[in-house]
């Protein structure tokens, strides 16, 4: 899978990990059913680990029937072995382990002289009857682990196609993005984030869809897709906004007919535009929060006084939106985020304090700061995240003007395509 992991150590705590798309900040990917316990082709450790029990077992059992007086007969507690095997083991191992301990029964009722007696097939056919219910069980559930395996490697593919990691550099800028979706085993949600190359400009979008589950996903993915096609067309932000907010419109009238609700969606947004010769950033806002910068040692929210509607709820025409400009210079950093950072919740009801957290944080390089990010989060919720969260982290790594190495293979902006 590509990038999907949790940008934290796996000391930071014993809780649940849940699957994140991180672009390069360094996490591991935390998946249990990945481990090849039950079925395929387990590692040489994990066989003996497997065999450990069940053998410890039945040898346990035989020794102690061996010491014990022949009225006490311990033969029927070798169910126990193909019983607990089934709690990890395959199917196939549950039946060597019932076959293995039908054996050892023979030999513990032969000690005990039962070898004529009804007693040892009474012993032999409950451990088999026993042994093939927990086989069947384990078979069923083996199928099963498959069937979810392959389930989950298509969803992932899915997901991927929706929302997929950033570039490490982008032009003169490096960058870095996490994304961490609230609901179990999910890498996307309802927020999103893209970036584009448009001739010497880079342009960022990032954005929160009103409402969860499959809705979310589904508006989320037709920002996005039309973020990728618009964002070389236009020559201005307000052009991409407007443009943006025209599809935003399109996607959810065809979907009035067949979910009601359609007409109560809408999407906040941020467009953010990078130029490569100049030091400055421009911004527009759709009613999405504010990006905090990193300048000189200072770290500070960058204020939007004119934001547009959420898409979905704004204008269609470029002079519905305000284009803000801030200085961004060599070393500066960007920090744009959804307001799952925002308002993540402690134990007590308090909100995550980001502008008063943003000062201790390392502004140097994205991938450590977004890391340092999830991690503080994480201290501040106990680990227990109650909405999605997209973070995505921007830095100038050469000064305007002095050129950043190969010529971007995208094509030009349109603006300068007609110069």
């Amino acid at each position: 899978m590509i990038h999907s992991a949790l940008p934290v150590s796996p000391a930071d705590s014993g809780r649940p990990k849940r699957p994140a798309v991180d672009g390069g900040t360094g996490g591991r990917e935390w998946r249990l059913w990945r481990l090849p316990l039950a079925w395929g082709r387990p590692w040489p450790g994990v066989i003996l680990a497997q065999a450990a029990v069940p053998v410890t077992l039945i040898t346990a059992i035989t020794l102690a029937a061996t010491f014990a007086p022949v009225a006490v007969h311990l033969s029927p507690l070798l169910v126990a072995a193909p019983t607990s095997t089934a709690a990890f083991g395959s199917s196939r191992f549950t039946a060597g382990t019932a076959v293995v301990a039908s054996a050892a029964m023979f030999v513990i009722d032969r000690h005990d002289g039962l070898l004529h007696s009804s007693l040892l097939p009474i012993h032999i056919a409950a451990l088999l009857v026993v042994s093939g219910f927990v086989v069947s069980a384990r078979a069923l559930h083996d199928r099963d682990l498959r069937e979810l395996s392959q389930v989950r490697a298509v969803a992932e593919v899915a997901q991927r196609v929706v929302l997929h990691p950033l570039p490490r550099e982008l032009g003169p800028l490096r960058v870095a993005c996490t994304y961490r979706a609230a609901a179990a085993h999910a890498m996307v949600g309802g927020d999103l984030y893209a970036a584009a190359r448009t001739g010497h400009a880079t342009r960022f979008l990032i954005g929160d869809v009103r409402g969860k589950g499959l809705p979310a996903v589904e508006d989320a993915s037709a920002l996005l897709g039309a973020f990728r096609e618009a964002a070389y067309e236009h020559a201005t932000l307000p052009e991409l906004a407007a443009a943006l907010e025209r599809s935003v419109r399109r996607h959810l009238a065809q979907l009035s007919d067949s979910e009601p609700d359609s007409s109560e969606r809408f999407i906040t947004a941020l467009l953010v535009e990078i130029p490569d010769e100049a030091p400055l950033a421009q911004a527009i806002s759709c009613g999405h929060p504010p990006p905090l910068r990193g300048h000189r040692g200072q770290v500070t929210t960058l204020r939007i006084p004119h934001p547009a509607p959420p898409l979905g709820l704004a204008g269609t025409a470029p002079d519905a939106y305000h284009v803000d400009t801030f200085d961004f210079d060599t070393s500066d950093a960007l920090l744009l985020y959804t307001d799952g950072v925002i308002e993540a919740r402690n134990a007590t009801g308090d909100f995550y304090p980001i502008l008063e957290r943003a000062s201790t944080w390392p502004w140097t390089s994205p991938h450590d700061l977004l890391r340092h990010i999830n991690h503080d989060v994480d201290t501040h919720t106990g680990g227990r995240l109650e909405d999605d969260l997209a973070l995505v982290a921007i830095q100038r790594t050469t000064a305007p003007g002095t050129g950043h190495g190969p010529h971007s293979p995208e094509p030009p902006h349109p603006a300068e395509a007609d110069a």
